[in-house]
C-alpha cells in the first residue's frame, strides 16, 4: 500500500477530470506533484483500458524508468506491485501489466531528438504518458498525438515545467487547445496548473527552506516556484556586485587551514581552458586565483599532459585540492588521476548550476579576490542569456567566452548543500 499524502482540491479535481477527458495537462512549478498527479490518473485508465498497447515518454528511456515507472516509490511499478514486471516487448523496453481487463503491455521511448518519432510509428496506442513533454522534440510529441487517434478510449497524458511563452510547444501545441476551449469549440481537455503550495506531501520546513533557496526577483524564482512562463534575458549574474563580490586581502590569517580546497576545472581542446583555486570555510567559497589558457588566441593547442603540467605548477605540486572538472574530459581525468590527483566529477545540470550559483552570488556567498582573477570577472560581466534561444522560449547562455564561468558553476554546484543554499 501506498502511503500518497492527502490531495489539495485542485489535485483531486484535476484527477477527476481526467476520467473524461482526453488531453491531460499539468503544468507549473517544480516539486508541484504533477508527476505524481498524472501517474495516479493514469493507473486508474490503465486498469479498465480496452487496449493493449500503450506508451510511456520522456527525453529519454532513464527519464520514463525514473519519473513513470518508479517516481520515487509511487511511480506504476509500485502501484501494480505484484501485478507487473519490467521486460522487453519486440526489442523493445516495456512494463507488463496484469490488470482487472487483461494484461497490458506499456512500451517506453525517449524522444529528445528528432528522428525519435520513429521509434513509435507503426502501432496504435491506447493512451500516452509524456512526462516533461516540452523538452522532447516537435515531431515525437506530434506522432504521439498520431499514434492514438484509432484508441477506443484515447487518453493522453503530460507534465511540464514552464518555457518562454514562445517555446514551439505552446505556440504550435498549447495555445490551441487552450483557445478552442475557452470558446466552446472542443471538449476534452483538461489543464491543470500547479505550484509548490499544491504539494501537500512538503512539510512547513521543507517548504521554508524550498523558498529560501530562492532570489524572489529572479528568473529562477518565477519559473521553479511561481510555474509561470518567463523568458530570461539580458545578463544572467545580474546580482554580481564589484565590490560585494570580491576581495582584495586574505579574509583572516591562516584562513585556508580551515578551508576545503577544490579547484574547479572547464578543460577545452580547441577552446579556453581554466582552472579556479577555490576555498570553501562553509559558509563562503572564495576564488582566489585563476589558470586560463586560450589555444585559439595563443595559436597552439596543448595536450592533456601539457594541462596536467600546467595543474601542477598551477598547484605548487600539491595533492591536497579536489579536482572538480567536466565529466566529459575523459582522457584530462584519466591523466590527473594518474598523477595522483583526487577527481570529483563535475555535475553539468547547467540550468540548476546557474541557479544555484545566483543564489549564492546575491547572498556574497561567493567571493573571487578581484587581482588575482580578470577573467572570471570580465566572463561574469558578459555573461548573457542567448536571445535566440529565448526567442525560441528556451534558456540557454550564449555559449561564447564562458569557460571560467563554466569551472565556476561546476565546483560550486557539484559541492554546496542544500542547506547552505536555503540557509
Amino acid at each position: 500500500m501506498i502511503g500518497y499524502a492527502s490531495l489539495c482540491e485542485k489535485q483531486s479535481q484535476y484527477i477527476k477530470r481526467s476520467l473524461s477527458c482526453w488531453l491531460n495537462v499539468a503544468e507549473g512549478g517544480k516539486r508541484a506533484g504533477k508527476n505524481v498527479m498524472n501517474i495516479m490518473a493514469w493507473a486508474a485508465s490503465l486498469e479498465n483500458h480496452p487496449n493493449k498497447l500503450h506508451l510511456a515518454a520522456g527525453v529519454s528511456i532513464s527519464a520514463v524508468k525514473l519519473n513513470i515507472l518508479d517516481s520515487d516509490g509511487l511511480g506504476l511499478t509500485h502501484i501494480f506491485k505484484g501485478r507487473c514486471r519490467e521486460g522487453q516487448y519486440k526489442d523493445r523496453d516495456a512494463l507488463f501489466i496484469k490488470t482487472r481487463t487483461g494484461e497490458k503491455i506499456v512500451l517506453i521511448a525517449g524522444g529528445a531528438d528528432n528522428g525519435s518519432e520513429a521509434k513509435i510509428k507503426g502501432q496504435t496506442y491506447g493512451s500516452v504518458y509524456i512526462t516533461e513533454a516540452n523538452e522532447c522534440c516537435e515531431a515525437f510529441i506530434k506522432e504521439c498525438f498520431a499514434r492514438t487517434l484509432s484508441s477506443k478510449d484515447r487518453k493522453i497524458f503530460m507534465d511540464l515545467n514552464p518555457k518562454g511563452p514562445q517555446h514551439w510547444f505552446y505556440v504550435d501545441l498549447l495555445n490551441f487547445y487552450d483557445k478552442s476551449f475557452a470558446e466552446g469549440l472542443i471538449t476534452g481537455y483538461n489543464y491543470g496548473h500547479f505550484t509548490v503550495l499544491d504539494n501537500l506531501s512538503m512539510s512547513d520546513q521543507q517548504l521554508r527552506d524550498l523558498l529560501l533557496s530562492y532570489d524572489k526577483k529572479s528568473f529562477w524564482f518565477v519559473v521553479d516556484i511561481l510555474g509561470l512562463r518567463t523568458a530570461p534575458e539580458g545578463v544572467i549574474y545580474d546580482m554580481w556586485s564589484a565590490t560585494e563580490n570580491t576581495y582584495d586581502a586574505p579574509p583572516a590569517e591562516g584562513w585556508k587551514s580551515v578551508c576545503t580546497h577544490y579547484v574547479g576545472i572547464d578543460y577545452g581542446t580547441s577552446n579556453a581552458t581554466a582552472f579556479l583555486d577555490t576555498w570553501d570555510d562553509g559558509t563562503t567559497y572564495w576564488i582566489d586565483r585563476e589558470y586560463y589558457y586560450d589555444g585559439r588566441k595563443e595559436r597552439k593547442q596543448k595536450t592533456d599532459e601539457q594541462y596536467a603540467d600546467d595543474l601542477d605548477a598551477f598547484l605548487d605540486g600539491n595533492r591536497d585540492a579536489i579536482i572538480v572538472v567536466d565529466p566529459s574530459a575523459a582522457s584530462f581525468i584519466t591523466v590527473l588521476r594518474n598523477r595522483g590527483y583526487m577527481i570529483k566529477e563535475a555535475d553539468n545540470a547547467v540550468r540548476d548550476g546557474l541557479r544555484v550559483v545566483s543564489t549564492l552570488m546575491n547572498k556574497r556567498l561567493i567571493r573571487v579576490r578581484a587581482d588575482a582573477c580578470p577573467n572570471l570577472i570580465r566572463e561574469i560581466s558578459g555573461y548573457v542569456w542567448d536571445e535566440k534561444a529565448r526567442m525560441r522560449g528556451e534558456e540557454q547562455p550564449v555559449k561564447v567566452d564562458d569557460h571560467a564561468c563554466d569551472a565556476l558553476r561546476y565546483v560550486i554546484k557539484t559541492t554546496a548543500s542544500r542547506w547552505r543554499i536555503s540557509a
